[in-house]
């Protein structure tokens, strides 16, 4: 495992060899995005470094609801509310909704968004299909009691978009909320890579909640809670809110003045993976979904290969030390049209070697 003293870009220098990296989660490169920089350095001579105050103090800084209103006008949520991490606001949201009803979990469902240590090792069928059948099968068949249903937008690991189809013939007979951890698709995939949100065609009557990181594609240490302006009103009232720092204003002064160049980014990254795909799919070797920049494959030997010839990836054992290893290659919107043909002539070679 190597270890650096500088952040990755898309590439990094380990024992003085440079790596073009492929791995991370900054999809769209804004921690090495110098134009967003600019913007983060002008936030901080507004803001200070850091702000360290409850949002429930008597002294109100505007950039916060300048954020929001903006996350709300590109989502077309009622409401947002950002707080210092995804983990966070996932935490904040289920608790909130902890006497809302049963939880129902989806397969994969990101600790952020748990109520309690591991409900998501309950047994469920092999496939986010299957468990999304069967889970409007038992609710057509059982009393019409309150649900909170959990689910990611996607498997970052795996790589599956999930199809969220279903949500439209969930039942209306009673109070469900849907919530949905989007942190990896937030920023990347949907129109304009405003994520699931706009995908989701639950009933009016199924209360739809999107929690995500900021700090993957949009490159803010902070979370954002997107749902209904009531909801939003109630985690707002909560002491999870009162009593935690905010984001950094910095980063969402930022971020409320990045707009063009997240667009510019997303704009690279999808050529970046298309050129990819289109060249790597013949060979059979990975699991990808269109528009994400996450290719999964389960021959672990192409890391160090891709290592031994300048190339750095996804590998490990994920989440624990003890779980299987995970390898994937992950592009981002640093890598140049030359970046993506050299690891794409390297996979080849690979994949033509092991056959």
């Amino acid at each position: 495992m190597p270890i650096i003293d500088h952040l990755p870009g898309r590439t990094l220098v380990v024992d003085g060899h440079e790596y073009l990296f492929c791995s991370g989660t900054s999809y769209l490169g804004m921690g090495r995005n110098a134009a967003f920089a600019a913007l983060v350095a002008e936030g901080m001579q507004h803001y200070g470094t850091n702000y360290g105050s409850s949002r429930h103090s008597n002294l109100q800084l505007a950039v916060f609801e300048e954020a929001e209103q903006l996350l709300c006008a590109q989502t077309g949520a009622a409401a947002a509310l950002t707080v210092s991490s995804g983990y966070l606001a996932g935490q904040m949201a289920v608790r909130t909704l902890a006497q809302h009803g049963h939880f129902e979990y989806a397969p994969g469902t990101h600790p952020a968004a748990w109520l309690a240590e591991h409900p998501a090792a309950m047994n469920h069928p092999s496939s986010y299909d299957a468990w999304s059948k069967q889970l409007l099968q038992r609710l057509a068949s059982t009393p019409p009691e309150p649900l909170v249903i959990v689910s990611n937008s996607l498997d970052p690991l795996r790589v599956e978009r999930y199809d969220f189809s279903w949500t439209a013939h969930l039942p209306t007979d009673r109070p469900i909320t849907l919530l949905i951890d989007d942190s990896h698709g937030f920023g990347v995939i949907g129109q304009d890579g405003t994520g699931i949100i706009t995908e989701v065609q639950a009933p009016a009557s199924v209360r739809v909640v999107v929690i995500s990181s900021l700090g993957k594609a949009c490159g803010i240490p902070g979370g954002v809670v997107l749902s209904d302006a009531d909801f939003v009103a109630q985690l707002r009232r909560s002491g999870f809110f009162g009593a935690s720092s905010p984001v950094v204003p910095a980063y969402l002064h930022a971020f409320a003045r990045a707009t063009a160049l997240y667009a510019q980014a997303r704009q690279q990254l999808q050529a970046n993976v298309a050129q990819f795909a289109e060249a790597v799919g013949p060979l059979g070797l990975f699991d990808f979904a269109p528009g994400f920049p996450v290719f999964y494959t389960s021959v672990n030997a192409l890391a160090p290969y891709l290592e031994k010839n300048g190339v750095l990836i996804s590998s490990f054992a994920y989440p624990t030390p003890a779980d299987p290893c995970v390898t994937r290659i992950v592009l981002s919107s640093l890598h140049t049209t030359d970046d993506v043909a050299r690891v794409t002539e390297l996979v080849r070679s690979f994949a033509l070697g092991t056959k």
